[in-house]
């Protein structure tokens, strides 16, 4: 169990990250590296004035208790110039230790500077590798988006895919139920309701031979201009035509019951 937790989290963690964001917290932690180095080599230099005017201090009265000691011989004061040259000493020992210390803290201080200087170059080597590295992932995230896009295997698009697909599906019904209906109405199968379509037999019958009739007037005209007459009237070309007409152009008579 312990096994399929950490895989399933490892699985999430890997979903969720954003190398992007992962250069960016890594190039913050080494800024705040370098600001704390120069912080320490800030600390160190500090220390090191202190020292140096520490240092100066004891320097001058060492220098002062000497020519009191020189003044004191030259007054024929030796008890004096004994004292004044005891203190120097002590002093002596004093500056002696400060510039040891003034010394380690001066080579503390260049190898934190040199450090500092190291890890600064570090710092903005990491910076443009990091750009670099976003810039090409963002390219490539969004060339595999595309592709994707192209493909239809992105989710958006899958959507837009089944959404037309589910269109056209709708379209052909709807067609393919629209002309089924034509053709009910136009067989007979199904009435009507607005009876807007509806034809008796006498009607068709009727437009049937009304349309004879205008062939049969538009070829005596024909006719008539073809041999050089005037065109024959109407019942004439019709009745031209109805005796010119073969068996099969007759109409068919149609007997009605009263």
């Amino acid at each position: 169990m312990g096994l399929i937790f950490r895989s399933k989290a490892n699985k999430a963690l890997d979903r969720a990250e954003d190398p992007r964001e992962t250069l960016d917290y890594s190039y913050q932690k080494q800024l705040e590296l370098l600001q704390k180095v120069r912080r320490g080599v800030a600390d160190v230099a500090t220390s090191r004035k202190r020292l140096e005017l520490q240092l100066t201090q004891l320097q001058q009265q060492s220098a002062k208790y000497e020519d009191q000691g020189r003044k004191a011989l030259s007054l024929g004061r030796e008890d004096l110039a004994r004292e004044a040259l005891s203190r120097k000493a002590n002093l002596q020992s004093q500056i002696t230790d400060l510039e040891t210390q003034y010394q380690q803290l001066q080579a503390e201080e260049e190898k934190l500077t040199l450090a500092s200087q190291r890890l600064q170059a570090k710092v903005d080597a990491f910076r443009t590798k990091k750009e670099t590295i976003k810039a090409t992932y963002t390219a490539a995230q969004a060339q595999t988006r595309i592709a994707e896009s192209f493909s239809g295997i992105s989710e958006e698009m899958g959507d837009v895919g089944l959404a037309i697909q589910r269109a056209e599906d709708k379209t052909a019904q709807m067609q393919a139920r629209a002309g089924a209906i034509d053709e009910l109405l136009a067989s007979g199968a199904l009435d009507d309701a607005s009876g807007l379509g509806r034809k008796d037999d006498i009607e068709a019958e009727l437009e049937r031979v009304a349309g004879g009739n205008d062939v049969e007037l538009e070829l005596a005209r024909m006719k008539a201009e073809l041999t050089g007459g005037s065109p024959a009237s109407a019942p004439q070309a019709i009745e031209q035509g109805k005796q010119t007409a073969t068996p099969q152009d007759t109409p068919p008579t149609i007997n009605y019951k009263k």
